[in-house]
């Protein structure tokens, strides 16, 4: 695939993904995932998350979620699917997201921009193949809402999950296993230290085994310092998602993925910061690799 290509697939991804994640952040996500029965954020996370593959096991969501320790999961998956169901789980999403979206968009909520962007993510949806990613065609599985600016949040959601099976596969493919694609990517400052723990949810000990496992390989340095060799095997990583991720907006073609950029770019300003793309203005600079 052409590098152009795959910057496109790049700089769409964090166009979709800014409009997305405000469904992690919105009170109102919170308020309505409680009142469908869903015990604090992780449970929320995970439920909503994974509902459109009904109510699966841990082990599935594990296997998706890479990035996650299983504990982290364990504590939220099965137990989401006794206290609610999936499809109260979607309902309290979409009722959430429509409710922050009109609070943060306020008047741009009915926009112009905001049908057209609604129309574009669907044909590039339409143009995405499925196969190997499993949440975005259980995400494709369902009705796209009427509303606009729940349609724009639906295709991106939809994209974005596309996006990460992609990845999954491209850390697959390089043999990282779930810790080790977290510590690798602080390794070479690309996520912040934070995340290992607080995020991801793994153990001190789990973090300094994946690192010892990266220094065998050649990957970090004693520190948790970043090699040339784990420089590399990072940008590959990325490479791969990108390869992987682009042929949905090469088919679309530059003018139409061009005018989404403009027309979100303005929606995207109203949103909050995303703790991915964002990170280095959200979280404290790293001072040091590896585990403490």
């Amino acid at each position: 695939m052409a590098e152009t290509t795959m910057q496109r697939a790049r700089q769409m991804w964090e166009c979709v993904e800014r409009y997305h994640q405000l469904c992690y952040w919105a009170p109102e996500v919170r308020e309505t995932g409680t009142a469908a029965g869903l015990k604090g954020f992780w449970m929320n996370y995970f439920a909503t998350r994974s509902a459109p593959l009904g109510p699966v096991p841990a082990s599935v969501v594990e296997s998706l979620f890479f990035y996650y320790a299983p504990a982290r999961v364990r504590r939220a998956i099965p137990d989401a699917w006794t206290f609610s169901t999936p499809a109260q789980a979607l309902d309290a999403r979409y009722e959430g997201m429509d409710a922050a979206l009109r609070r943060e968009l306020g008047d741009s909520v009915d926009s112009d921009p905001v049908r057209r962007s609604a129309e574009a993510v669907r044909a590039a949806c339409d143009a995405a193949d499925p196969v190997g990613r499993a949440l975005f065609a259980g995400w494709s599985s369902l009705d796209w809402p009427d509303e606009p600016h729940l349609a724009l949040w639906h295709g991106c959601t939809l994209l974005r999950e596309y996006r990460s099976g992609c990845h999954l596969v491209a850390l697959a493919a390089a043999g990282l296993d779930g810790c080790e694609s977290v510590v690798s990517q602080v390794a070479v400052d690309e996520a912040p230290r934070e995340w290992i723990q607080e995020e991801a949810g793994w153990t001190e000990t789990e973090a300094a085994d994946a690192y010892e496992r990266l220094r065998s390989r050649g990957w970090v340095e004693a520190d948790g310092q970043a090699t040339e060799a784990g420089l590399a095997g990072r940008a590959q990583v990325e490479a791969t998602t990108d390869r992987l991720d682009g042929a949905h907006w090469a088919a679309i073609g530059d003018d139409a993925a061009d005018a989404l950029l403009a027309d979100m770019a303005p929606l995207n300003a109203a949103l909050p910061k995303d703790d991915q793309i964002d990170w280095r203005e959200l979280y404290p600079a790293n001072d040091s690799a590896g585990p403490e």
